[in-house]
């Protein structure tokens, strides 16, 4: 059975930068499209970004010229570059991975950004 495994969450401040991580066990193949979502406290969880299996990537209005979503293919990993960071980008970061007969979550790390 496949997972994703999150790593690279901490307390940072505004301004400051983090890169998460997400490495998908071996299991997982012929992945069609790897998401990045997050939830506040108090909130509903929210899409934050996806990367396709062509390599196109999309990213939510609030993240935009801020976050970049990749992924190196020998690692199976999928990466979130997340800089300039605000406090209301605090939460616990999740990543998604969808194939063609299933999809998989993380069990999320957690982003705190003081300001």
């Amino acid at each position: 059975q496949g997972q994703l495994v999150e790593s690279g969450g901490g307390l940072v401040q505004a301004g400051g930068s983090l890169r998460l991580s997400c490495e998908a066990s071996g299991t997982i193949h012929s992945i069609n499209f790897l998401d990045w979502y997050r939830q506040a406290p108090g909130k509903q969880r929210e899409w934050v970004a996806t990367l396709t299996s062509g390599g196109s990537t999309n990213y939510a209005d609030s993240v935009k010229g801020r976050f970049t979503i990749s992924r190196d293919n020998a690692k199976i990993t999928v990466y979130l570059q997340m800089n300039r960071l605000k406090p209301e980008d605090t939460g616990v970061y999740y990543c998604f991975a969808a194939t063609v007969v299933a999809s998989y979550w993380g069990q999320g790390t957690q982003v705190t950004v003081s300001s």
